[in-house]
């Protein structure tokens, strides 16, 4: 496999992008990549591409927008992996290039919650949740996958569930999540692509806001975003011949591993996934992308995450599946400061999923987040240490897909 570079990186806007249609909207993205990378559209020789299916209320919509982004007659490959799509996408790319297939590839994801036929991507959460409801009624159900259906189409069910499996396993209670989500609004508002923004925003003002189901409380809740995000990749010889001279990213490790679906119980046989905050994939994930990358100690070698926490208690979980903290420890790490920016292990400097969450962008924008903090370009949010090694991590499906890309500010030799 050869040594891949990200060369630029691009996001547009996030928040209720009702100015742009999707064309436009995932254009912004690219376009600013390409600038970034400062790089001629001719120099990119193939494209992945993906977004959450049926979100956006449009059927391959990729074929909609090729010619907004310089698309039209080369390659393009669609991926749609649900929550954990731009995870995907970001491995598509890479490996398109690492293969040796092509020396420049694009990789864009995006979503565009307000272009569904209803609000908030109802639509499309219905469409999700009628095909895992159809399986289950199949391979039959028991009543806590019938719960879980009925609880907001499975994203939030399952979240309220995976929420209280962590607490009882860690010791942590509902403040740390206060204090995680707070931390989340307080990056957001350094961030100029973020959606939730709150200076200043405190674990008491989370604290007052009120309980939807428990232990959730509303100010736990990501937002439903419009936004899209983008890398180009660039193998090291592309590098060179690009003459690229600013700092870049270099992709030092991947790895995707998925658990058994989580939603059956024991209507599966006994051989679904029984605590949702276990989160084996995530395990598996990391020591493989680690192993690739080199990486013996992810305590004392990771500068920086951007994990892919839609809800705060996952920020907590996935730090630990990680490898960042032991099991049931992550939430002490946070009431000691260790996550903010400007802490030993800062996460998610960007305000995360928690604060922006147009899914399809969601794990892409882990990606674009943590090399902009290897390159030193992540302008208010960059976190005051020298980043030498950053993680990005997307989770997505019926919690059971995880990615993990270890970047670094040299190539793996």
């Amino acid at each position: 496999m050869r040594n891949v570079a990200i060369i630029g990186c691009g996001q547009a806007k996030h928040g209720r992008r009702t100015d742009v249609n999707q064309a436009e909207l995932v254009a912004e993205a690219v376009w600013a990549a390409v600038e970034d990378a400062g790089i001629a559209p001719e120099d990119i020789e193939a494209y992945a591409v993906g977004n959450m299916q049926g979100f956006g209320g449009i059927a391959q919509p990729d074929l909609v927008f090729a010619d907004y982004i310089g698309a039209a007659g080369k390659p393009m490959q669609r991926v749609a992996t649900g929550g954990t799509v731009g995870g995907s996408v970001a491995h598509l790319g890479y490996y398109e290039v690492a293969s040796g297939m092509y020396d420049v590839v694009l990789a864009v994801s995006w979503e565009k919650h307000s272009d569904s036929a209803e609000p908030g991507a109802t639509t499309g959460l219905l469409h999700v949740a009628y095909a895992n409801l159809s399986y289950m009624m199949k391979v039959g159900m028991d009543m806590r996958s019938f719960a879980i259906m009925g609880l907001a189409g499975a994203a939030a069910g399952i979240s309220a569930y995976q929420a209280a499996f962590y607490m009882a396993r860690s010791g942590c209670g509902i403040e740390h999540f206060d204090m995680v989500a707070a931390k989340a609004r307080r990056n957001a508002a350094k961030n100029k692509y973020a959606h939730l923004k709150w200076p200043n925003c405190t674990a008491d003002d989370i604290a007052k806001t009120e309980m939807l189901i428990w232990p959730m409380r509303f100010g736990h809740v990501c937002p439903a975003s419009d936004g899209a995000s983008c890398v180009i990749y660039a193998s090291e010889e592309a590098v060179k011949k690009l003459g690229v001279e600013k700092p870049v990213a270099w992709v030092k490790g991947v790895a995707a591993y998925a658990d058994e679906e989580a939603d059956q119980g024991e209507a599966y046989q006994g051989t679904a996934v029984v605590d949702y905050s276990d989160q084996t994939g995530a395990i598996l994930s990391a020591m493989k992308a680690y192993e690739r990358a080199g990486i013996k100690d992810p305590k004392k070698e990771i500068d920086v995450a951007e994990i892919y926490a839609p809800f705060p208690h996952q920020e907590l979980m996935f730090s630990e599946r990680l490898g960042f903290f032991d099991d049931g420890t992550a939430w002490k790490a946070v009431e000691e400061g260790v996550t903010e920016i400007d802490g030993d292990f800062p996460i998610c400097p960007s305000g995360g999923v928690n604060a922006t969450n147009a899914i399809g962008s969601s794990g892409m924008q882990r990606v674009v987040e943590a090399a902009l903090q290897i390159m030193g370009k992540a302008e208010e949010h960059q976190v005051p240490k020298d980043v030498r090694n950053a993680v990005a991590h997307a989770w997505g499906g019926q919690v059971q897909f995880n990615t993990v890309m270890v970047l670094g500010d040299s190539p793996k030799r």
